[in-house]
């Protein structure tokens, strides 16, 4: 296992439901690449944070208001302790850690080991034994320390690991890049140099590679120096403030751009928002994907198996879904939908109906993704369901515990459901994780995506769903612009807002738009002429599931950042 040559650092890594140091897309997107890196025989080894206390548990109270409860699980019964030690130093004290390993296996039985940081150690003082229990918890001073543990702390466990000849060091965000001092002592010492030359920036440069995930102000931490000089007391950020700092702080973001030979956004449209955001800078864009192999329900594996043999080797294979007859994808997707539905009556008696057209949502709950973009008008929603044909709505996420906007969010859609019961039915359901995503992405009739553009980097349930024959209807926003074709692959709300800023978006007319493509096109299209709409469904398989996914991702990884 110490042959390893790529290093992947990313605060949160969703390996398993059972394992809940994840959040949302950066944490699952991080698991499909070591999924598809395993399946590949790519020489990986990944390291991430222990999150003891888990992200959190997720309680709607009678009103429908997120209450946050701690998400504990047993490290000992799910990962194995490794030997090795390491440490770092916090404002001028020493904090021991140890790691665990969880090992990802491939189809062809090659492994990539997970190392999971964790600070509670005997000899550390409390409060130093909680800085790897919460993901994202804390103030910026917590924040910091988790960040000086990822990066600094990552890179010496590898090294007491035995893992000496890493030759890529991969920051999956800018939370891990902390790591790039550590790589710059290693070179300074190893030069025989006591203080760091723009020979050993460029050096260390070459060994490392960016992905930056968001527009979103909030992805790209910022530390004010005084608390860094405080927490690091390195006197080499403020000399080297060109490398180092950014407008008078640490921004985490541009200290990765600046010890990288390779940035990336995650899709082509990101790629370009990436490059006004950070002129100085030369971005490419790998387009993000998804695990074929995790995210395909069942009843789709078994109907893959049978017709398209070695697909989860050879996803590109899946284009010849159009040859899958329709009669076997509508079983097939019937079968998963029912187990949908029987969950959401399980779980809410609702009563939903297996037949009635069901739109699914469900994601990180954050403003700019307007989840409540369905219900901007409530009479004409109501409309549509009793003209064009009943509906019913799915829902499911979870907002961040400082993120009041996204509960009340939350709460507005779980309080439609009593006054619109009449009419359309409205599931929210509870504590959102990996296996409650692959069901209802698999469950649904029509995926829903409502970002403001340009704020949507990429986004990965739409492909998710496209693996299991479900076409999205999607804002011109992230992948979608890649892997839309309007009534072929799914349908676009709205224009394509290139050029536009997220303040220019205009609200009304999106949902306008939304409502004209369900009722004048979509839900007639599922009623009256199923066999065009199972068209809409292999065509989303055959086109998109082939591409838009981490096999092929991390193979440009492989020639455009790690090997080339």
């Amino acid at each position: 296992m110490n042959d390893r040559s790529i290093a992947y650092f990313s605060m949160e890594i969703a390996l398993a439901a059972e394992i809940p140091t994840y959040s949302g897309g950066l944490g699952v997107l991080a698991a499909d690449t070591i999924r598809s890196a395993a399946d590949l025989k790519v020489p990986m080894v990944a390291v991430t944070l222990l999150h003891r206390k888990g992200y959190f548990r997720q309680r709607l109270d009678a009103n429908g208001w997120q209450n946050d409860e701690p998400a504990g699980w047993t490290v000992e019964n799910l990962l194995e302790e490794m030997p090795g030690r390491a440490a770092v130093t916090l404002e001028g004290r020493t904090v021991q850690l140890r790691c665990w390993r969880y090992e990802v296996r491939g189809s062809g039985g090659w492994r990539v080991p997970v190392y999971f940081l964790d600070a509670n150690l005997a000899e550390n003082s409390a409060w130093d034994r909680t800085l790897t229990d919460f993901l994202y918890g804390g103030d910026q001073h917590y924040r910091l320390c988790q960040e000086v543990i990822l990066g600094i702390g990552g890179v010496r466990m590898l090294r007491a690991l035995g893992h000496k000849n890493i030759e890529r060091f991969h920051m999956n965000e800018g939370h891990a890049s902390l790591l790039v001092l550590e790589l710059l002592d290693e070179q300074i010492k190893q030069a025989g140099r006591p203080s760091i030359t723009h020979d050993d920036i460029d050096a260390v440069r070459k060994k490392c590679v960016f992905t930056t995930h968001t527009p979103v102000p909030a992805g790209h931490d910022q530390f004010p120096m005084d608390l860094v000089q405080s927490v690091l007391g390195r006197r080499e950020v403020y000399d080297m403030k060109d490398v180092f700092c950014c407008e008078g702080r640490l921004n985490m973001t541009y200290l990765g751009f600046n010890l990288s030979h390779y940035i990336n956004g995650v899709a082509k449209r990101h790629g370009e928002i990436s490059r006004l955001m950070f002129a100085r800078y030369t971005i490419d864009s790998i387009t993000n994907g998804v695990h074929a192999a995790t995210w395909v329900a069942k009843p789709f594996k078994e109907l893959y198996d049978r017709n398209i043999p070695g697909w989860e080797q050879e996803n590109f294979s899946l284009r010849y879904a159009l040859s899958i007859p329709k009669k076997e994808i509508w079983h097939a997707h019937g079968e998963a939908k029912r187990q949908l539905i029987q969950r959401v009556n399980r779980e809410t008696n609702l009563g939903m109906d297996a037949a009635v057209f069901t739109l699914g949502f469900a994601r990180r709950v954050a403003t700019y993704k307007r989840a409540d973009l369905l219900f901007q008008d409530i009479g004409r929603l109501k409309n549509i369901s009793s003209t064009a044909g009943p509906l019913q709505v799915i829902y499911a996420g979870k907002a961040h515990p400082q993120d009041h906007g996204g509960k009340e969010l939350i709460q507005r859609n779980f309080q439609l459901k009593a006054s619109l019961k009449n009419d359309i039915k409205i599931a929210y359901l509870e504590n959102y994780d990996l296996e409650l995503g692959k069901t209802i992405t698999s469950g649904v009739d029509l995926w829903l995506n409502t970002p403001q553009p340009p704020l949507e980097a990429s986004g990965t349930s739409g492909m998710k769903a496209a693996l299991n024959g479900i076409p999205s209807l999607s804002v011109l926003d992230g992948w979608w612009i890649e892997g839309h074709i309007e009534g072929v692959t799914g349908w676009s709300i709205g224009e394509d807002g290139r050029g536009l800023g997220a303040e220019d978006v205009d609200r009304s007319k999106d949902a306008s738009s939304l409502y004209e493509k369900l009722e004048q096109v979509i839900v007639p299209l599922f009623y009256h002429h199923r066999d065009r709409f199972i068209d809409v469904m292999r065509h989303a398989v055959a086109f998109n599931g082939s591409f838009f996914n981490t096999h092929r991702m991390v193979l440009q990884y492989v020639l455009k950042a790690y090997f080339e």
